[in-house]
């Protein structure tokens, strides 16, 4: 019964991430802030969620790899607070975000912990860099609840971006890490670096399309 069980959740698993992927790069190309841009992104965070709940179910229930929980983690958090700074559009502080910031870095120092006891049998550029980037994204959630809510204005739209990119650049180095696993720290650290010119090329991008625009204007996206 366990075996079936982790057969449909692997399917369930596997079936999302490639969804998922594919909804992520057609948004990246499409146009922002559209109606087509809202409902696909909608898709995305709801196929986030079933991979985040199958991936975790993989390392917890099923004990299997278990460099996939931080993975799962990191993506999981980017598309959460991802979605969420366009919801509310400020550095306002909410309850529910600082717990989800609390539940990450808790899982995230288990994970390390772990590794600790039974050594380290993954590369440990990978280890650390995915740790790390996790822990810079929730330690600049913090910092930013101290912007000046007048300096604030409208870098929510760049913490979206970024957090998105972030959220794919995960499921892309996941998936190519699986099906090259002898190309292995290059198969993941290629894709997130791929990912990271793509942020960068998107962050210069609004900023640009924001200079352009009236400066008492706060929006780029669409309405």
């Amino acid at each position: 019964m366990d075996t079936l069980f982790h057969t449909v959740s692997i399917i369930i698993h596997v079936f999302c991430g490639i969804l998922a992927l594919l909804i992520g790069f057609t948004l990246l190309v499409k146009k922002k802030g559209t109606l087509f841009h809202k409902k696909a992104g909608l898709w995305f965070a709801v196929l986030m969620v079933f991979i985040f709940i199958t991936g975790v179910a993989g390392v917890i229930i099923f004990k299997r790899n278990m460099f996939l929980l931080v993975i799962t983690v990191l993506a999981g958090y980017n598309t959460y607070s991802g979605i969420r700074i366009v919801r509310i559009k400020s550095n306002v502080r909410y309850w529910k975000d600082i717990f989800a910031m609390i539940a990450a870095v808790i899982t995230t120092v288990y994970f390390l912990f772990y590794l600790h006891s039974i050594g380290f049998y993954w590369d440990p550029v990978i280890i650390y860099s995915t740790v790390g980037y996790l822990f810079l994204v929730i330690l600049y959630d913090i910092s930013r609840y101290f912007i000046p809510k007048s300096r604030y204005g409208n870098l929510w739209i760049y913490e979206h971006s970024c957090k998105m990119i972030s959220a794919l650049s995960g499921l892309l180095s996941a998936f190519i890490g699986t099906i090259l696993p002898h190309y292995k720290p290059y198969s993941q650290i290629m894709p997130s670096l791929l990912m990271t010119l793509v942020m960068i090329f998107f962050v210069i991008k609004l900023f640009t399309m924001h200079r352009q625009k009236d400066p008492s204007k706060n929006e780029i996206f669409q309405k």
